[in-house]
């Protein structure tokens, strides 16, 4: 088997080069550092493998956006609770403004 050896030096003029990412990132995504219990990364790498591929960092966020708009059941409760008192406070003003005009 022959050796592999790296290519002989070449003059490369870097001039024009740019720094940074080759790839542009997302719009509306931003890089960051954070630090994560091993046990997370343990569970979502683990999904990753059990679907035969993918991305764990999209998991988390998948997961992170997922929390972020859940609402609360107290929430929803409140919602409810006020949508069914608004129309029972237009039933009622109805019903009085029908007595009213009736001469009751």
């Amino acid at each position: 088997m022959r050796k592999v050896a790296a290519d002989p030096y070449r003059n490369i003029d870097f001039a024009g080069g740019k720094r940074g990412s080759v790839i542009r990132p997302e719009p509306g995504k931003t890089k960051i550092s954070i630090r994560l219990d091993n046990a997370v990364l343990v569970y979502f790498r683990n999904l990753v493998d059990k679907a035969g591929g993918g991305n764990y960092q999209t998991l988390i966020n998948d997961a992170l956006l997922e929390h972020v708009h859940r609402r609360s059941a107290l929430d929803v409760v409140r919602q409810v609770v006020r949508e069914e008192l608004a129309s029972y406070e237009t039933m009622r003003r109805r019903a009085s403004r029908r007595s009213m005009s009736s001469g009751r």
